[in-house]
């Protein structure tokens, strides 16, 4: 990761500007979600991979930091949203897309399935994923 932003500095121009936008593994929400209300089912479990993932990302922007190659101006967090019709399309979903990243457990899958199934008929299941924004400056 060092190398490639390496590479993004070198061909950003003096006191360019590089936006770091990405999810952050924190055993994300599952909700049900309708007109009136909105219900935690539980939370994923963060799979190993992801955290690594996580890990040298911050390690990354920290090695570039040390090394005087960009100045963080601003952070930020903010929830992103995952939606889908029912509980079985969030799973097949997880399964193919988030296998390596992000688990749900069966207990987990089996609430989520019970609270959507009593929710009014426009009820949804989505999953509440923590993101992070940085702008960093290049010195």
């Amino acid at each position: 990761m060092v190398h490639a932003l390496d590479e993004i500095r070198r061909t950003l121009k003096p006191n360019g500007i590089l936006i770091d936008l990405r999810p952050v593994e924190e055993n994300w929400k599952v909700e049900i979600n309708d007109s009136t209300q909105n219900q935690v089912a539980g939370r994923l479990n963060d799979m190993p991979m992801g955290l690594e993932d996580d890990e040298a990302a911050f390690k990354a922007m920290r090695e570039v930091e040390s090394r005087s190659w960009f100045i963080k101006e601003k952070e930020e967090e903010f929830a992103f949203f995952y939606y889908w019709d029912t509980p079985s399309e969030m799973k097949e979903f997880m399964e193919d897309e988030w296998e390596d990243f992000e688990k749900i457990e069966d207990d987990v899958y089996q609430k989520t399935k019970s609270i959507w199934s009593q929710a009014n008929a426009d009820a949804r299941v989505r999953v509440r994923v923590k993101m992070l924004i940085t702008r960093w400056k290049k010195i």
